[in-house]
């Protein structure tokens, strides 16, 4: 489970940033909170904020680090192999200071394993610029230990720092030899399949991303299919199962797997949804394609959302709300909330800008996070339970919150100005 995400100088944020997942000592629904060691876990994270304040970068800021720990290995290298390796994938910094702009971006989490795996804590990150990485550290502590994380290993490449004292002196020489300024000692480890470093690789794997704000992904996201579909009927009644509670219209789907023409094993599937003509038993069948926006979206949610769940990953959602009904977000919402359908401890965390789910019956205060950014440009998060208001009072459970978030006493909404440009003169 995730405990937090650490991160600094990445797009409109220039200073540290916290989003914590930590459950703070609140009463309110203090049965949602899962204990794991001495750790009090939330399992859902709400981002909201105006737009262009910042709330899809600390999403975008989790991706780049996720996405560099998988795929470093493939950056950089010699000349006869640069080929045939990826683009070293570079951080955004903050660009309008000329201090940030030219200065390293950093990443960091700290995240615990579940009981079955020793529920060990393990704090990772590292420090990155236009270069390469400059710093890269993994430390962990038990169950049982309530003091310092012990270190695996620590890199610092201003200093020539390597300290890989956590690993076994074998592996250690392989690790040296092959170590390249623009791959994580995690990405390489994972690769040459050292136990301990496969397994930080294997968490950020087992995490989830979908943003259903950019046009392009959107429409890669709804081109998935869940794992089997196609080849076992009672994957596709699962399906039929969660689409029935949201929309009974569609009581079946009738796939057809197109084989290629080539051997190259690229056999593309047609779907269907069936559904039930009015006043007879006779069925109509509609490409999914041709379904509506909504129904498509939580077509491409199924998947992940079924991986997250097995796995007890987390799973990230840039604009949650978009084209979904504010009943069908909260019944997403609930997947994570209610313990007997999350069994394996995933967890949610997402931007909206629906208000809505601000209402009082529906999130913790340390679940709901904020972004606001000033006059120079900086992003900043904040969650609810620590907010104070103008007399430094903390906000109370049996507030409004949605109405005191619109009227603007949190902050995080767009300072508004008429359309005047389309007055006539």
């Amino acid at each position: 489970m995730l405990l937090q995400f650490n991160f600094k100088n990445f797009k409109s944020f220039r200073d540290d940033t916290t989003l914590d997942l930590s459950a703070t000592k609140i009463s309110e629904y203090s049965e949602r909170v899962i204990s794991v060691a001495h750790e009090k876990v939330l399992p859902v994270a709400a981002i909201f904020g105006a737009n262009a304040h910042g709330k899809s970068n600390v999403l975008e800021a989790l991706r780049y680090m996720h996405t560099y720990v998988i795929q470093s290995f493939d950056f950089g290298g010699d000349n006869e192999n640069k080929k045939t390796r990826k683009s070293f994938y570079k951080p955004t910094p903050f660009l309008f200071d000329d201090n940030s702009k030219d200065a390293e971006s950093s990443f960091e989490v700290y995240f615990i394993d579940s009981e079955e795996l020793g529920a060990k804590t393990y704090n990772y990150g590292f420090t990155i610029n236009n270069e390469g990485v400059n710093e890269e550290w993994l430390n962990y502590k038990t169950k049982s230990s309530r003091g310092d994380f012990k270190r695996v290993f620590y890199r610092n490449e201003s200093d020539c720092e390597l300290d890989l004292s956590g690993l076994p002196s074998k592996i250690q020489e392989n690790i040296t030899l092959s170590l390249q300024k623009e791959a994580l000692i995690v990405s390489l480890g994972a690769k040459l399949n050292i136990p301990k470093l496969k397994h930080i690789r294997d968490w950020f794997l087992n995490n989830e991303f979908a943003d259903f704000g950019r046009p392009v992904e959107n429409l890669f996201l709804s081109s998935l299919i869940p794992y089997n579909f196609a080849e076992d009927k009672s994957v596709r009644d699962k399906v039929i199962k969660y689409f029935s509670t949201f929309d009974s219209s569609i009581i079946d789907f009738d796939v057809e797997i197109i084989k290629s023409d080539k051997d190259d094993g690229d056999d593309k599937i047609k779907i269907d949804a069936v559904h039930k003509m009015v006043g007879t038993d006779k069925t109509a069948k509609i490409p999914l394609q041709n379904e509506s926006s909504g129904t498509l979206k939580m077509f491409a949610l199924y998947p992940m959302l079924q991986d997250v769940l097995d796995v007890g990953g987390v799973f990230f959602i840039d604009e949650l709300n978009a084209r979904l009904h504010p009943l069908l977000v909260r019944a997403f919402l609930i997947t994570f909330l209610d313990t007997e359908i999350n069994k394996n401890h995933a967890q949610l965390v997402f931007t909206t800008h629906d208000s809505w789910q601000l209402n009082g019956n529906g999130l913790r205060r340390d679940e709901i996070w904020f972004t606001e950014k000033d006059t120079d440009g900086v992003s900043t998060l904040y969650s609810l339970a620590d907010f104070v208001d103008e007399d430094g009072v903390k906000i109370r459970k049996d507030e409004n919150y949605e109405k005191n978030y619109l009227l603007g006493k949190y902050g995080a909404i767009p300072t508004l100005k008429y359309f005047d440009m389309f007055k006539e003169e």
